[in-house]
């Protein structure tokens, strides 16, 4: 069963919810806000488990939960009754109807086997204006025993009156080192592999996880270095037809730029200083040294800006395949 050692980074939040176990000084409403896939609800759960744990283990000098005891057991399975996971019908939104059936007429019963009750709410900026005022009501006056756990991509979408009534843990970008040392002793991902999944996850240790894991990643990875090393030779018609390549893997369009945004930084990386050891596509240094001998330093420039100005079209919905045919042109032109 996962605690709070398994936690990869975050010290700080993990350093707070310790002592508040160890101190007896649990607050009634934490909100853990960070990017998706961070690990907000894997420490959400540690932390639940921890609350409700029967005999902690405190051999490490922190409070932990010992895994063992029959709550523990039922946490692992996800069926402790004395945590309840708030979920939504509505895939865009968190209703006042989710809040009122799922907290405010359940909080005033007593935990059943437990010493409090604990409520995890992910998604929490799916919480509409009336949501939140709903869960206000509980927020301001909560039973002794309850804790309530809001997750959150974007804490500046809940409103002050619910921000002023709960503790707001923000999560921090794991270091590189820590991000890849998992990887590969956890993941037993290669060294090379590794160093780009670190690379693109920006500390984020879920995304790693999930592109260290993704088939999608490792093919759109080639493909996209592939176009990079030849698009001086393409035609528009064989750069068109890449476009539509693109748009046919569930891989998501970021992950992608990241991608191209990389390569060019190794280019710009390697003419600035010539040397490999810290490239990311260092296993290509063939190609990085023929585009870095060939490019301007403005032309590199040029490219990065534009990576970063297709990002931004693409994320206000302007046509797919009018933004990337606009970007290839660019890098053709500038490389």
């Amino acid at each position: 069963m996962a605690k709070f050692a398994d936690i990869i980074g975050q010290e700080q939040i993990k350093e707070h919810l310790q002592n508040a176990l160890q101190q007896n000084k649990v607050n009634h409403a934490y909100i853990l806000n960070g990017d998706r896939n961070a690990g907000k609800e894997f420490i959400a759960k540690v932390f639940a488990a921890a609350l409700q744990c029967e005999s902690p283990d405190m051999s490490s000098g922190v409070w932990e939960p010992c895994g063992q005891c029959h709550s523990c057991k039922q946490m692992a399975s996800r069926n402790q009754p004395d945590v309840i996971y708030i979920s939504h019908e509505k895939p865009g939104s968190i209703g006042v109807e989710d809040i009122r059936g799922q907290i405010n007429a359940t909080v005033a019963i007593k935990p059943y086997s437990s010493p409090r009750k604990v409520y995890i709410m992910n998604e929490g900026e799916k919480m509409t204006v009336q949501a939140q005022n709903a869960l206000l009501k509980t927020l301001e006056e909560p039973p002794e025993y309850t804790v309530i756990l809001i997750l959150t991509t974007n804490v500046e979408s809940l409103l002050p009156t619910i921000l002023s009534r709960c503790v707001v843990l923000n999560m921090k970008p794991v270091k590189d080192r820590e991000v890849k040392q998992f990887l590969m002793e956890t993941m037993q991902i290669p060294d090379y592999k590794a160093n780009i999944c670190t690379a693109f996850a920006r500390g984020n240790i879920g995304k790693a996880k999930i592109l260290a894991s993704s088939e999608d990643f490792d093919r759109v990875k080639e493909e996209a270095v592939t176009l990079l090393k030849y698009i001086n030779d393409m035609e528009i018609s064989e750069i068109v037809t890449a476009i539509k390549k693109i748009n046919e893997y569930k891989l998501d369009i970021n992950d992608y730029f990241d991608i191209l945004s990389i390569w060019y930084r190794d280019v710009l990386l390697f003419k600035a200083t010539h040397d490999v050891n810290h490239l990311i596509f260092r296993e290509e240094i063939q190609y990085i040294r023929k585009v870095a001998d060939r490019s301007t330093y403005e032309g590199i420039e040029i490219i990065i800006r534009a990576l970063d100005k297709s990002k931004q079209r693409l994320n206000a919905n302007v046509n797919f395949d009018l933004t990337m045919e606009l970007l290839l042109l660019t890098i053709k032109e500038n490389s």
